[in-house]
C-alpha cells in the first residue's frame, strides 16, 4: 500500500516558515536536519506536519531565481491545500488573531465551513471544517 508522506511548499526562507506553520497553524515540526543539494550546496531538510496526520509539508527554500518566482503562485492562483479542522470558528479566531491573512469571510457550503487564508508564502488555503 502507498501513502502520500509529503508535498513540498517553496518557501523563501526556513525559519519564518517554521514559524507560521508551528505557532500559528499549530503543526508538529517533525524534522529540522542539515542535508545537501544535488550538486552538494547546503540547505536544510524541513518536515512539518498537522499532529496526528500522516502526510506532512517539506518546507523548501527556493534555490535560484525560477523558484523565487514561484513563491506564493505554486498552484497557479487556485487554492492549493486544504487543512481540516475539528473546531472551524476557534481555529478561524485563534488565526485571525495571529494575524493570518484572509481573503474570504467564513461561509457554508455542503462539504462545511469554508474560509480562504494565505499562507506565509502567499499561497492559498481552505481551512475547512464544521
Amino acid at each position: 500500500m502507498a501513502n502520500l508522506d509529503l508535498v513540498a511548499l517553496v518557501v523563501k526562507d526556513y525559519d519564518p516558515a517554521i514559524d507560521f506553520f508551528v505557532r500559528i497553524l499549530g503543526f508538529d515540526l517533525v524534522e529540522d536536519s542539515p542535508s545537501l543539494t544535488n550538486d552538494g550546496r547546503p540547505k536544510r531538510w524541513v518536515v512539518v506536519r498537522p499532529p496526528g496526520a500522516a502526510s506532512g509539508i517539506l518546507l523548501a527554500r527556493a534555490d535560484g531565481e525560477e523558484q523565487e518566482r514561484l513563491i506564493g503562485n505554486q498552484f497557479a492562483g487556485r487554492v492549493g491545500f486544504f487543512l481540516r479542522v475539528d473546531d472551524f470558528s476557534a481555529t478561524y479566531e485563534r488565526m485571525v488573531a495571529a494575524g493570518v491573512t484572509f481573503l474570504t469571510p467564513p461561509r457554508v457550503e455542503p462539504y462545511g465551513r469554508v474560509a480562504v487564508f494565505l499562507d506565509i508564502a502567499g499561497n492559498k488555503w481552505d481551512l475547512l471544517g464544521v
